[in-house]
């Protein structure tokens, strides 16, 4: 498999997709699309937009820091900006669009910098809600924003406490709350989609223990449980929720409906690999985790399963598929990244 047929894979429209975007009018603006997600995202938008056969254009913002990904997302027919969300007259200069997708975000690095960490999270989500009040806003967050969890067991579901630990997960929930207050002050409607984890062979929690596995690395079963969802599948819900949008807004856990053994998930591999894993400690009483119970109900469940995910990640892995060289350090339990 070639990169060319992976982003082919991450970006392919289901038809529930397709039927929404369909159903929304309109041009999409995804701010920060030039992250580990957005230039699938984009691409999902795009090739769903032209199989509904509705006119819209899909503009990707970024700073483009790679102009690889820039020249990539321009060839799929998405139309690129650069542009610094921190500059203030270039964003009152970037395009209107009635459907907005922010993607922008700060997670690793918080240790030595949790300044620019607050900046990222909690200071520009109020910059864009402003600018975009009249528009609908998808909003990305974490389900950092929550505390551990007895595990194995479902997780907390959106109406349960919220409490984030470290730097990050507080700066997530500041993030939240900005984009609450704006949507009630500009009657703006708005989803927030608290993401956990999103997977591809190149980046993510599986990529992470098949690595281990297959370097023989032991892997820390203290974080024993996980929840997963394919990125092209959390992406289609990003987009889906654009016709979901309220205020106040609809807060969303978006993973898979499955609690996972990260224990089995690396005998898994160690099968694919012929490597006997190796792991340290033992599973804790809790873990990150997040109920999907509520997307489920308005989506419908993930359409890829943790098999086919295995699947995918093991056979790029086998193929000499790179890998973004990006831990997610899922097995943090301090909240420290």
């Amino acid at each position: 498999m070639t990169e060319a047929d992976l982003e082919e894979i991450l970006s392919d429209p289901t038809p529930d997709l397709v039927s929404d975007l369909r159903q929304v009018d309109g041009d999409i603006i995804v701010l920060g699309a030039g992250g580990k997600m957005g230039p699938s995202l984009v691409r999902l938008a795009r090739r769903a937009t032209q199989d509904a056969a509705t006119p819209r254009r899909v503009v990707a913002v970024s700073r483009f820091s790679d102009p690889s990904t820039r020249a990539a997302l321009d060839a799929s027919g998405a139309e690129t900006i650069s542009c610094d969300l921190f500059d203030a007259d270039a964003v009152a200069a970037l395009p209107d669009a009635p459907n907005v997708v922010y993607m922008a975000g700060r997670k690793f690095g918080t240790r030595d910098n949790a300044a620019a960490t607050w900046a990222t999270n909690a200071y520009l989500p109020g910059v864009i809600a402003d600018r975009y009040r009249q528009s609908r806003i998808v909003a990305f967050s974490t389900g950092n924003v929550y505390p551990l969890h007895p595990a194995p067991g479902p997780g907390p579901t959106e109406r349960d406490p919220v409490a984030p630990v470290g730097d990050y997960a507080v700066a997530a929930l500041a993030r939240e709350r900005v984009f609450e207050f704006f949507s009630e002050r500009h009657r703006t409607p708005m989803a927030i989609a608290r993401l956990n984890y999103a997977i591809e062979p190149r980046y993510g929690v599986l990529r992470d223990i098949a690595d281990a596995v297959r370097g023989r690395r032991p892997i820390d079963l203290a974080m024993g449980y996980v929840n997963l969802i394919w990125q092209r599948d959390a992406n289609a819900v990003a987009l889906r929720l654009l016709r979901q949008c309220a205020v106040p807004p609809l807060m969303l856990n978006v993973t898979g409906a499955v609690v996972l053994s990260v224990r089995e998930l690396a005998e898994a591999f160690g099968r694919r690999f012929d490597v006997a894993p190796r792991f340290t400690g033992d599973e804790a009483a809790t873990a990150l985790l997040s109920d999907a119970s509520e997307s489920v109900r308005l989506f419908g469940a993930p359409p890829v399963g943790i098999s086919e995910m295995i699947e995918h990640v093991a056979e790029w892995m086998a193929a000499g598929g790179r890998s973004l060289g990006r831990p997610t350090h899922f097995t943090e339990r301090e909240g420290t990244f």
